[in-house]
């Protein structure tokens, strides 16, 4: 990867934040061609993400294209010599739908719910929200009511 490669990060989210400090002591101490850029300095915004989508997931720009998800750990671990195999071995036919369907659906759904109760307990975000990946609650036309 000749051009430098952009990492979008959480950095109020501790396990984000600690997961991106290793691979930026990596970047840095061989030299690959990653900047990391957490959410709090408008990078969302700039790459055409709203605050809230960048939260949800890891984003990697490259070459002027917004990968998220598993294809953004691909690309930040194939920039990487240490983690150049996990790049290789969950883009196996196979092993790439799975993860991505694990991190879709298990991890970056249970980190983006941690980081809205942080919000929540800070002050940062009112009430109560929705679950994540849930439909609006509605009531249904089935909904019981006593006898009168």
């Amino acid at each position: 990867m000749a051009d430098h490669a952009t990492v979008l990060y959480n950095a109020e989210c501790p396990i984000c934040s600690r997961e991106v400090d290793l691979y930026r002591r990596e970047a840095e101490a061989r030299g690959a061609p990653l900047r990391f850029e957490p959410l709090t300095e408008g990078a969302p915004e700039r790459h055409g993400l709203t605050p809230d989508e960048a939260a949800r997931r890891l984003h990697v720009v490259r070459g002027g294209e917004v990968l998220s998800g598993v294809e953004a750990f691909r690309a930040l671990w194939a920039a990487l010599p240490r983690t150049a195999w996990l790049a290789r071995a969950t883009g196996l036919p196979g092993v790439r739908p799975v993860v991505g369907l694990l991190y879709d659906r298990v991890a970056a759904p249970l980190l983006y719910a941690t980081h809205r109760r942080r919000l929540r307990r800070s002050g940062g975000l009112p009430g109560r929200t929705q679950r994540v990946g849930s439909p609006p609650c509605s009531r249904s036309s089935t909904t019981s009511t006593p006898p009168s």
